[in-house]
């Protein structure tokens, strides 16, 4: 391991993955996770129980941006003594607003995206254990965002104090504290590589978070669900006698 991300989700991670394979640094993200949920999600519970097995869960890997494994930035530290740590971060209230058009909806939304996210969690186990562990990650007692119940105010300060903590705590030599608009040149010169020549990838991660994480995945799921098990019973035969009839 040679690099661990220790930025909070919705950072710019895509594109810090993005650029970390191009450098030649296979990188282990959220998308590795969700590739094979069966797998991962033991894998993180049993690292959120303290009890990891990092080399299996990393294996190829040769850094690792995003969540799940940004929350265990200090154990990673610790395991991996030589490898540089990035901590990605960005405005504060850009920060919110993102959060709250992603990773807040499936907790506290009413829109599309938590409907579709809690009914693939109904039909779906694997899924829903995929879920529960994010949520406890990020909103529990012991989670990122604990006490907040995704108040922004309180999000905020809760981002400050995090990244405070990486920075109190991560040798100065060891690490790059790095803003997208910072470009190729500090994340090279931590890694001691040359500076590609092609610019700094801009990933629209919202709208990849919204419609490829979950909303997609979802549809999919319950769609493959209808089939299998037919449709619920017909909601038209519980009304009322003399309701209103759909046209046909």
């Amino acid at each position: 391991m040679k690099l661990i991300g220790a930025g909070l989700p919705r950072t710019a991670t895509t594109t810090q993955m993005i650029m970390l394979e191009a450098l030649g640094l296979p990188c282990y993200h959220m998308r590795d996770m969700m590739a094979d949920l069966a797998t991962s999600v033991p894998q993180f519970r049993k690292a959120l129980e303290g009890n990891a097995d990092w080399d299996e869960i990393f294996e190829g890997k040769e850094s690792t941006v995003d969540w799940p494994a940004s929350y265990h930035w200090r154990e990673l530290v610790e395991v991996y003594p030589d490898a540089k740590v990035l901590l990605s971060v960005r405005d504060a209230d850009s920060w919110v607003r993102s959060m709250q058009s992603t990773i807040n909806q499936i907790a506290f939304g009413d829109g599309l995206l938590h409907h579709l996210c809690w009914a693939q969690y109904a039909i779906d186990p694997v899924y829903a254990a995929w879920i529960d562990l994010m949520l406890e990650m990020m909103w529990s007692e012991r989670g990122a965002m604990a006490g907040t119940n995704g108040e922004p105010e309180k999000m905020a300060v809760r981002m400050q104090e995090w990244n405070q903590a990486v920075i109190d705590t991560v040798p100065a030599e060891r690490l790059l504290v790095w803003h997208p608009k910072d470009g190729w040149e500090p994340l090279c010169e931590l890694l001691e590589v040359p500076v590609p020549h092609q610019p700094v990838p801009h990933v629209n991660d919202t709208e990849n978070f919204q419609k490829n994480l979950i909303m997609g995945p979802a549809i999919k799921a319950i769609n493959a669900w209808w089939e299998e098990n037919g449709p619920p019973e017909d909601p038209a035969q519980k009304r009322p006698a003399g309701a209103a009839q759909a046209p046909a």
